[in-house]
């Protein structure tokens, strides 16, 4: 994300320390102005050894609280920085100051990419602020960036719904290529099966009107004989007929 499209500048303390810390131990103010002038100089590991010294002698501190979250911000410890202005917002009373830790909350969590918790942020800092141009500002860039987050997820889910829409589909597809493959498959190895068990049946019983050449020589063998058995009777026939006219003739 870069910074240039929106307001990052995060609202710092350091202006109030004076009148805040006024009354305040020596050793404390000591430690806020020493870790503020580190931080300015961007010496930020400095300035959180500075602030949590002086957390150290009064937990209570609200500046050095506020400004270690701001040094957890500039190091892009985001997850830190957003638990520490978190607290803020709840443990403040000053409203201005309320107002400022929402805004800065509204920048930690642009950056981490939470954008809907950012748009909070942002509309929490201007209830208590609404004259904030650079919150109204960040607001609006912060609105923007969730619908483009909002339409980005949407269209993944429609991609993901038409895939598994289009894998469901090919394998409906599939197994209805696989089934009629497999039909017409069977279908062939039964016709396939039919004609050899026909071709079978019609090696093992002869055609009609087919006869072998052996069956056919005992055939004509037996007509000869039968016609030969026939022919000697009528000879022995006439033979006798022949004597029967003649003893006649007697």
């Amino acid at each position: 994300m870069e910074r240039s499209n929106y307001i990052v500048r995060l609202l710092s303390l350091s202006a109030v320390f004076l009148i805040a810390f006024s009354s305040e131990a020596q050793e404390e103010k000591f430690l806020i102005n020493n870790g503020n002038d580190a931080y300015n100089k961007g010496d930020y590991m400095q300035a959180q050894e500075m602030y949590t010294k002086a957390l150290e002698i009064d937990p209570n501190i609200d500046i050095a609280e506020y400004n270690s979250a701001d040094v957890l911000y500039k190091e892009e410890k985001f997850a830190e920085a957003i638990e520490k202005y978190k607290t803020l917002t709840e443990t403040l009373d000053d409203k201005d100051l309320q107002s400022k830790a929402y805004h800065n909350l509204g920048n930690a969590y642009l950056e981490a990419q939470q954008f809907d918790q950012s748009v909070k942020a942002f509309k929490n800092s201007l209830k208590l602020n609404p004259n904030d141009e650079d919150t109204r500002y960040n607001l609006a860039y912060a609105m923007d960036k969730l619908k483009q987050q909002q339409e980005q997820q949407q269209q993944n889910q429609n991609k993901d719904q038409n895939k598994d829409q289009n894998k469901d589909q090919n394998k409906d597809e599939n197994k209805d290529e696989n089934k009629d493959q497999n039909k017409d498959q069977n279908k062939d190895q039964n016709k396939d099966q039919d004609n050899k068990d026909q071709e079978q049946k019609d090696q093992q019983q002869p055609q009609p009107n087919q006869m072998s050449k052996e069956d056919s020589e005992r055939m004509l063998d037996a007509l000869d004989n039968d016609e030969k058995k026939i022919q000697q009777k009528m000879k022995k026939k006439k033979g006798k007929g022949a004597d029967e006219k003649i003893e006649k003739d007697w």
